[in-house]
């Protein structure tokens, strides 16, 4: 069963004990409050509520194998679904989720796939995980500075801590000022540009992540990521 954490937000059980404590932290209920209010002053608020947690509801906390760490959620309609850097079917790719998509192409082979749904990576071990868990309609950043920021620190810490051999990517700067709460010394972190279009040609193309990760994975016994969004589809 997934725990009821208020109202229709879940989170996976594993993730609630792991964070239970955050939840009761005077940043955590002026956070609520926060949000509150900007429902009550008629803001448009994404990813919905039942879909805020969804990085800790569909990737367990000792099913993680790695973590992507993106900013915030997408701001426009119809496009955040709580999962970092994904959409849900139908809706248009944004142009960093394409340039992902374009980095796992040229490291692993697969071909572009059809949907920017993510869910089949968070199902298999991949925790897509924004700094900020939620944004105002239109309004990039709108919700940095209101305790997002310290929870998902905290979720990080708890992962470095109570894992080990885990794959951090870091993509741009806002995931890069998390560093300091992995423990290299039993994790791989791996450092690139933000795949926007304004920073991938600056050292996220080329990368290679994905085998990377996977290269890192199996040195340590560990079963690697199926990065095959379509695996069905023949290429």
């Amino acid at each position: 069963m997934e725990q009821q954490v208020h109202q229709s937000v879940r989170i996976d059980p594993s993730w609630y004990e792991v964070l239970r404590d955050e939840f009761e932290k005077s940043y955590f209920q002026d956070l609520r409050a926060f949000l509150h209010e900007e429902r009550a002053q008629g803001h448009r608020v994404y990813p919905p509520g039942n879909r805020i947690f969804a990085a800790f509801d569909h990737t367990p906390f000792w099913n993680v194998k790695a973590v992507i760490l993106g900013q915030d959620p997408y701001h426009g309609p119809g496009q955040a679904n709580g999962l970092c850097f994904s959409v849900s079917k139908g809706v248009r790719k944004p142009p960093s989720l394409y340039n992902i998509f374009r980095e796992l192409r040229d490291d692993l082979g697969y071909p572009i796939p059809y949907s920017g749904d993510l869910t089949r990576w968070a199902d298999n071990g991949v925790l897509l995980l924004n700094a900020t868990l939620t944004v105002r309609s239109n309004e990039p950043r709108s919700h940095h500075g209101h305790g997002w920021e310290q929870f998902t620190s905290a979720a990080v810490a708890k992962l470095s801590s109570m894992r080990e051999n885990l794959v951090f990517m870091l993509w741009g700067r806002d995931a890069q000022e998390k560093e300091h709460l992995i423990d290299e010394d039993k994790h791989l972190v791996l450092r690139a540009a933000h795949p926007s279009p304004y920073a991938a040609e600056k050292g996220f193309f080329g990368s290679r992540p994905f085998s990377e990760c996977n290269e890192y994975l199996l040195e340590c016994g560990l079963e690697p990521v199926d990065w095959n969004l379509e695996p069905d589809r023949e290429f």
